[in-house]
């Protein structure tokens, strides 16, 4: 990435983060097709601007390894379980985007030929590069690691600008969690080292020390607001900034 990493503007090519949550709705478990599909709409927005889009997804609202491992299963096939809940969501949203024309393909971490093909780079770029919208799932294919961990790591191999992270009800990072204090005031942009020092918890520490490594600017955005991904791949003034040298400006 160049200098200008903290300057907001358009994106040619991207990858979004969504939560498993991301696709609950107000169910609070499994995947909402209503949700689901309101999603894919917003995608296919952002896809006929000529944006290029990877999507790592997660698997919270089917399975959590952390939380399982907590107690008594083993922490690496607890991580397994979760990974296979990250890709019925990514055919769920597959199939939601193709319904609404989109083309997409699902790549996975762990090889599942039968329903996905197995994450490789260069086929990841060429499906861009052709117009189709690549869903990776999977994780990193490794327990241990975090969805978070993979979208970074996934962002740097793609060569994407930026990472867009998108948070359920949350519109940014703040200073203290706005829902016990009302003083808490949202930064605009944010330096890699901040978020690291302050434990500020935007996504886990090796992703955010991958970013930082590779320059790689994160968005931080709500996305139950209608149009948020839009606004954030086209550069215009939404959620927090994170790259090298955030100024910690409020607004």
């Amino acid at each position: 990435m160049s200098d200008d990493s903290c300057k907001r503007k358009r994106y040619s090519r991207i990858v979004l983060k969504l939560s498993g949550e991301a696709l609950e709705g107000d169910r609070g478990y499994g995947i909402d097709p209503g949700v689901v599909s309101s999603l894919a709409r917003h995608v296919r927005e952002v896809h006929s601007t000529g944006v290029e889009i990877a999507i790592v997804i997660g698997g919270g609202n089917i399975w959590r390894g952390l939380e399982a491992s907590t107690t008594g299963m083993d922490r690496a096939t607890a991580d397994y379980m979760g990974m296979l809940a990250t890709i019925q969501n990514a055919l769920a949203l597959q199939d939601a985007l193709e319904h609404q024309g989109t083309p997409t393909r699902v790549q996975t971490a762990i090889e599942m030929h039968q329903i996905a093909e197995p994450f490789i780079r260069r086929r990841a770029i060429r499906h861009m590069e052709k117009g189709r919208v690549v869903i990776l799932a999977g994780g990193t294919g490794n327990p241990f690691f975090t969805t978070d961990t993979a979208a970074a790591l996934r962002a740097a191999e793609l060569g994407a600008e930026a990472i867009l992270m998108a948070k359920n009800g949350t519109d940014g990072v703040y200073t203290a969690d706005p829902r016990t204090d009302p003083a808490a005031v949202r930064y605009d942009v944010l330096s890699y080292q901040d978020v690291l020092e302050r434990n500020l918890r935007v996504m886990d520490g090796s992703a955010v020390a991958l970013c930082r490594d590779n320059n790689l600017p994160i968005i931080v955005f709500n996305v139950q607001e209608d149009g948020n991904i839009q606004r954030a791949a086209q550069g215009e003034s939404v959620g927090t900034l994170i790259c090298s040298h955030g100024n910690e400006a409020t607004i």
